[in-house]
């Protein structure tokens, strides 16, 4: 049987997912067999694992920081928003259907709560620690009823349970004294400890709170973790597009992510934006488009609204004038689709639409399928005409989640990825399209620019155009990751009380 530590907080985006990382990483360097869960993600950031399951990016970062693939056991329950307070429902990696929030919360998650507890036997059985995140605040006394990833989780398990503020949005004290109060006698039981997350300054200052804070509650503190900059890890959702740059700064490529209202999979554009020669920024207002060099379209949860969210902001209108002037334009999965000519979903699977005209940037049409298409898979990039080069790379890892099926119109259009291996069958399917002005491209494979020499292949074309020298290629995405959980491992390790986390586990100090 798995020792057990719980991370929740007093509110959403308080830090539960990073410090559930770190914990991962603490153990996995420990010598621990470490395993991380979360019962239920709200995110339209996902993940498909090797088995073409699907699943939230934050137990990706997390699996990665404890050592070991990422599996569906770690999150059985992923809520993907579509619109209208409807979320499409996703258990142990297959979609279910579309629900209403009180569809869901009234009828469906105690239902859902199955799922979770098998996944946890197994977990249990096969790991040696389990490091378990809750979502939101375990204090919404209108869902505690229906809850099935805070303190159900937590009086299932027995497990001990680390409470999380947010010092850096300011009323820390009262937040974890408030989420306390609020807390059923049992519950407030199972809280172990108290940690302050992103904190700023001399942390002496801090003490007479903390001192009236251990007195107020009978709960210790185990520990002041500092507001850590620059992570390097990914998001797990769009609350955190908050924190995202908004308009450019100095580099010599400027790149624009359209953020739609139901962007996804944002996390494409990570390895872009740790770019040391560009700048990338979000746009969510015609007026904040500004003069980039590279405009992206990234994935969406409901394609069609996005689409006419596009043409009612003339956002539209200023990406189809940027292609109009030979500049780049570059659509992931959602995005893509809405560079075509059209996009039709009869059977209303994300909106009620029947259909909506694209872009027209690339001459493809896309029909939304009953089924959903999950696959990891391998590709090649064979002679992309883009930006006045020619752009070949072997071997891209990444993976699709798209119900749209593609058929090409343009034979003017090239075709330039070649699927070589999808969910570990051996396959050769051409993939993308791109225009023959060579200034427009979309495909279907999520991260694909964390693959290195591609993604330098294509800042390096757009450098060319201005008149720059293009760069060698100097990063690894991979092993900086693996860097950025080290980082995060060792300052959290410095700032816990990890004698005192060791003895609340029922852990021996090691």
């Amino acid at each position: 049987m798995a020792k057990k530590i719980m991370c929740m907080g007093t509110s959403s985006h308080v830090g539960k997912s990073i410090l559930t990382t770190a914990l991962c990483r603490i153990f996995y360097r420990r010598g621990k067999r470490v395993v991380p869960f979360k019962a239920q993600n709200m995110a339209l950031n996902s993940y498909v694992t090797r088995d073409g399951d699907e699943m939230g990016r934050a137990q990706v970062a997390q699996a990665e920081a404890a050592g070991m693939e990422p599996m569906v056991d770690m999150n059985p329950v992923l809520l993907k928003p579509t619109g209208n307070s409807c979320s499409q429902v996703v258990i142990m990696g297959k979609p279910v259907g579309n629900m209403s929030a009180k569809e869901y919360h009234q009828g469906y998650s105690l239902k859902a709560f199955e799922a979770v507890k098998e996944a946890l036997g197994r977990l249990d059985r096969d790991y040696d620690t389990i490091v378990i995140e809750g979502a939101g605040s375990p204090a919404e006394v209108n869902l505690k009823a229906n809850d099935i990833v805070n303190m159900r989780v937590a009086k299932y398990l027995n497990a001990p349970v680390l409470l999380i503020a947010d010092i850096d949005r300011g009323g820390a004290l009262a937040s974890l004294v408030g989420t306390l109060e609020l807390l059923d006698e049992d519950e407030r039981e199972l809280v172990k400890g108290l940690v302050i997350n992103k904190f700023r300054g001399d942390v002496s200052l801090l003490t007479p709170a903390l001192d009236f804070l251990e007195k107020k509650t009978g709960k210790p503190v185990l520990g002041v973790v500092p507001h850590i900059e620059k992570m390097g890890i990914d998001d797990e959702d769009s609350v955190s597009l908050q924190d995202k740059q908004a308009v450019p700064t100095d580099g010599d490529i400027k790149i624009a992510v359209i953020q739609t209202p139901k962007i996804s999979n944002f996390t494409d554009f990570d390895a872009l934006s740790n770019e040391g020669d560009v700048s990338l920024y979000y746009v969510q207002d015609a007026a904040d488009f500004g003069t980039p060099d590279v405009v992206m379209l990234p994935g969406s949860k409901n394609t069609t609204e996005d689409m006419l969210y596009l043409e009612k902001s003339g956002i539209g209108q200023l990406v189809k004038k940027h292609a109009e002037a030979g500049k780049a334009v570059i659509g992931i999965c959602g995005g893509y689709q809405m560079l075509g000519e059209r996009i039709m979903d009869p059977h209303h699977t994300e909106s009620d639409n029947d259909e909506v005209n694209g872009l027209g940037l690339l001459g493809m049409t896309t029909l939304f399928a009953e089924k959903k298409l999950t696959s990891q898979v391998k590709a090649d990039c064979n002679n992309l005409s883009f930006m006045g080069q020619s752009i070949s790379a072997g071997n891209l890892a990444g993976y699709e989640i798209h119900m749209g099926q593609t058929d090409f119109t343009r034979e003017s259009d090239s075709h330039p990825f070649v699927i070589r291996e999808r969910s570990r069958t051996e396959c050769n399917n051409i993939e993308g399209t791109a225009c023959d002005k060579g200034n427009v491209f979309g495909t279907y494979i999520h991260g694909v620019f964390d693959n290195d020499e591609f993604r330098r292949s294509v800042l390096n074309a757009v450098r060319i155009t201005k008149g720059l020298a293009p760069l060698e290629n100097t990063r690894n995405v991979m092993a900086e990751k693996q860097q950025s959980y080290e980082r995060l491992a060792d300052i959290v390790e410095q700032h816990l009380d990890m004698d005192k986390l060791m003895e609340i586990m029922g852990e021996n100090n090691q």
